[in-house]
């Protein structure tokens, strides 16, 4: 069914220049209590446990970049969206797993 849709990987680095850039909307899917312990300096979160499109923001531009923990649910939460209508087909490939492990900055407490 979904086979017309596609999630495009990128890398830590890549989206971390394209947010330090002005590109990239950061949307975490992960849950509140994740987002509590751990977060992306500029993401914005919307938790795929309740999952609704409508509820990211206007990215005003910017390309939409879904991230997770381990870059599972932010594929789900793009071919989501994708499903919905949307054009948002870019994910964080490693979540914030790879972003640690590239050495890019999170922030605690959500």
């Amino acid at each position: 069914m979904l086979a017309d849709h596609q999630v495009h990987d990128l890398t830590p680095e890549d989206v971390s220049s394209g947010i330090a850039e002005g590109r990239y909307l950061l949307v975490d899917v992960r849950e509140p209590n994740e987002v509590a312990v751990e977060a992306y300096p500029d993401g914005v979160v919307v938790p795929l446990q309740s999952f609704d499109p409508a509820a990211i923001p206007d990215p005003k531009g910017k390309q939409v970049v879904f991230a997770c923990r381990s870059g599972k649910r932010s594929v789900t939460a793009s071919l989501a969206a994708q499903a919905a209508g949307l054009p948002y087909d870019k994910h964080l490939a490693g979540g914030i797993i790879g972003w640690k492990a590239a050495g890019l900055p999170t922030k605690t407490g959500g």
